[in-house]
């Protein structure tokens, strides 16, 4: 009878993406001074947009991508949205 069988989940480590970003980086006051300025904006957000209808991408989040884009000079949002997947950064 061959070894013992090693479950899939025990051959990888899991990480959060919070861990892999060290501390001291500038992206985290960036993010903490935007977080912040969006949370006052939000009620006039709420106001700007309609009750019903579709479901759509929270405000502050297009303003936080907008942000990233002009921090490292993305090109484009299509850019900016095909980097989203390597760039544990954003």
């Amino acid at each position: 009878m061959p070894g013992e069988t090693i479950g899939q989940h025990e051959r990888f480590s899991y990480v959060g993406l919070e861990e892999r970003i060290p501390r001291d980086h500038p992206l985290w006051t960036i993010g903490a001074r935007a977080d912040a300025v969006l949370r006052r904006l939000s009620p006039v957000f709420k106001k700007m947009y309609a009750d019903g209808g579709r479901p759509l991408i929270p405000p502050e989040r297009l303003l936080k991508a907008q942000l990233l884009i002009a921090l490292y000079s993305v090109q484009s949002d299509r850019q900016f949205c095909e980097s989203l997947s390597w760039n544990l950064l954003y």
